[in-house]
């Protein structure tokens, strides 16, 4: 055996193996880098490998057979030994094969260095988004395990499968999301890259991950193609490309496939139901399913002129398959949401959430979403301790969605818990940093506070982002600064939304009104007054919140708690901060807690901590 090891050696067998081996490492590294870059298909990169490997054996074979000589290559068995160059040519291969190994170690090095920036080592990553304090307080460094799953393109050739994209990529976001050790960044801020060619650092800075997915779905009738690809955000590189052929039929293995390719490429440990399937579409039924994610869609993007069709949509789905527990759940929330649109009668949208979420509780016990519709649809009515048990089951199934973060965060605020709420908001932008309402919500606090270059930062974000009423807390910022105009224009626009009760040009005269001018008082009070005196069976929540704004928080107190709004929300989200002090000072102030049901629920969960009952029962707010 021994005498064979040296044959090996003096034919510089063992020399050329082990440089072919570590050049070929190097070529695969390199390929896997650049071929996802020329969207290359999976399979060049399997032949390449293939190719290597017989070259592999060939080389070995080469090496036995042939030596080189003065008179070039010949049989090593006919190769005079006086002739023989193998001592020099393996003195070369021995330098040879110290540079390759030296490149090959750099490489290393490299892709070390890069992966341990996002591991807890090296320099502390700075999220430039989300949570309030970011320029204030040190964020942890980026977890190696996180990922943020971007919008798939959509490459079909009419270009009209955009909710299909956004789906696929949501569904492989949400199956992340539910494995315990990894960080998967919030659909919202995720999906804001749709469409913008920014860079993947800056992805993985703002969002705070170490990895992205991104992908693309091309449909064409009945058959799909998705390709999708995971980068490491510190420097670019593809860690896997692959492409998913099929049809419909198959979407829901093709995610399935792409979730666990990820899982297995980030070493995630999959227990339980997780170990047999991470994607639960919820639903068998392709048709049913389409039909949810193009209602998700129009739900996601809070498109009000486009909910009744999505509330169509969402009945044909559950009709197709009345055991589509998710469907329920989607409609639901689409009913809890369009009341604040207007674009439902309120009643009736009420009863609707409150019956579609517990036939998706039932249908799926491991929901949240309709336990969290539940907590805000009973907040509306003004059920206080069931709508915190609401909540409390959503927060318990799913303790990181994002919805139900952010709507415990209001309606805490809304029912006096302020601190709570602030709290919950910051929590929820953790999640999902570039959420627009939640940035809204949190930056308006900050605008009471007079916190305003904190408040400036998240109010523009929520604007980037597409929010269609900022207004309402912009305009509070400008006044302070002492931009009269810039804050008219501001709140009018706000108001838009929920003005529909009211004529062509109401906004701007209550944003005037608002702002100080007396002229536009008085005919804001003839507006509200003509408003009123229609009786309608919900009073707009503009109403109140023009109301204390104008000086009038006596009245603004009488019809939140006499009469039903469209939303509660305007008022009673701004009710307990800084600005309206004067509406807490007043006198009818008690009785409008005892009458709001805010009085009890006090007695049983205890008061905010700006709140004191005297000693004749009555609660008093700072």
């Amino acid at each position: 055996m021994s005498g064979f090891l040296g044959e090996l050696k003096r034919r510089n067998v063992i020399r050329i193996g082990g440089l072919y081996l570590v050049a070929a490492w190097l070529l695969v590294q390199v390929a896997g880098t650049l071929l996802p870059v020329f969207e290359a298909p999976t399979w060049v990169m399997k032949v390449l490998v293939a190719v290597l490997a017989i070259g592999f054996v060939l080389a070995l074979v080469v090496s036995w057979v042939f030596e080189l000589t003065p008179q070039g290559l010949q049989r090593d068995a006919g190769a005079p030994a006086t002739e023989s160059i193998a001592p020099q040519t393996a003195r070369r291969l021995d330098r040879t094969i110290i540079v390759v190994l030296l490149l090959a170690l750099g490489v290393f090095a490299i892709d070390k260095m890069g992966s341990d920036s996002f591991s807890g080592s090296g320099e502390t990553t700075r999220a430039k988004a989300g949570h309030p304090e970011n320029d204030a307080d040190p964020i942890p460094a980026v977890p190696a395990k996180s990922i943020a799953v971007l919008a798939f393109a959509d490459m079909s050739p009419g270009r009209d499968n955009e909710y299909l994209g956004d789906g696929i990529a949501e569904e492989i976001l949400n199956a992340l999301a539910k494995v315990e050790e990894l960080k998967v960044a919030g659909r919202t801020s995720s999906f804001s890259y749709k469409g913008k060619d920014a860079d993947l650092r800056e992805i993985g800075e703002a969002l705070g991950v170490a990895h992205v997915l991104e992908g693309s779905v091309r449909r064409q009738g009945d058959q799909v193609r998705i390709t999708a690809q995971l980068i490491r955000t510190a420097d670019g590189f593809h860690l896997w490309s692959e492409t998913f052929p099929g049809t419909m039929d198959d979407v829901f293995a093709l995610q399935e496939n792409i979730a666990r390719a990820i899982a297995g490429k980030l070493q995630l440990t999959l227990t339980g139901k997780q170990a047999q399937r991470l994607v639960n579409a919820g639903t068998a039924n392709t048709e049913a399913y389409a039909l949810y994610l193009q209602a998700s869609a129009t739900f996601n993007r809070r498109d009000s002129a486009r909910y009744v069709e999505a509330m169509a949509q969402l009945d044909q789905a559950t009709t197709l398959d009345p055991g589509f527990a998710r469907a329920y759940a989607r409609l639901a929330a689409l009913y809890a949401v369009a009341l604040n649109a207007d674009t439902v009668e309120f009643d009736a949208a009420v009863a609707a959430a409150e019956k579609f979420a517990l036939r998706a509780a039932q249908l799926d016990p491991s929901l949240a979403e309709p336990h969290a519709v539940l907590g805000l649809v009973f907040r509306y009515q003004r059920k206080h301790r069931e709508s915190d048990a609401a909540f409390a089951r959503a927060l318990a199934l799913e303790p990181d969605d994002v919805t139900a973060n952010f709507w415990w965060a209001i309606t805490q605020t809304q029912a006096g818990y302020r601190r709570q709420g602030i709290i919950a908001l910051d929590r929820t932008l953790q999640l999902d940093p570039l959420l627009p309402n939640a940035l809204l919500w949190r930056g308006r606090e900050h605008v009471a506070d007079g916190e305003l270059e904190l408040a400036e930062r998240l109010l523009r974000r929520a604007a980037e982002g597409g929010h269609s009423f900022v207004g309402i807390a912009q305009w509070g910022l400008e006044r302070q600064r002492g931009n009269r105009d810039a804050g008219i224009a501001s709140l009018a626009a706000g108001l838009k939304y929920f003005s529909t009760a009211f004529p062509a040009g109401a906004t701007d005269v209550f944003a005037r009104a608002c702002l100080g001018d007396a002229e536009a008082r008085t005919e804001a009070l003839a507006l509200i007054d003509a408003h009123l005196a229609t009786r309608p069976p919900y009073v707009s929540g503009v109403a109140p919140y023009v109301l204390a704004h104008v000086g009038e928080p006596a009245r603004a107190l009488a019809l939140l708690q006499d009469r039903s709004t469209t939303n509660d929300g305007l008022l009673m989200g701004e009710l307990f901060s800084p600005p309206l002090a004067e509406a807490r000072r007043t006198p009818e102030f008690p009785e409008f807690l005892r009458r709001m049901g805010l009085a009890a629920y006090w007695d049983e969960a205890g008061p905010p901590d700006q709140c004191k009952k005297d000693t004749s029962g009555d609660y008093h707010c700072e």
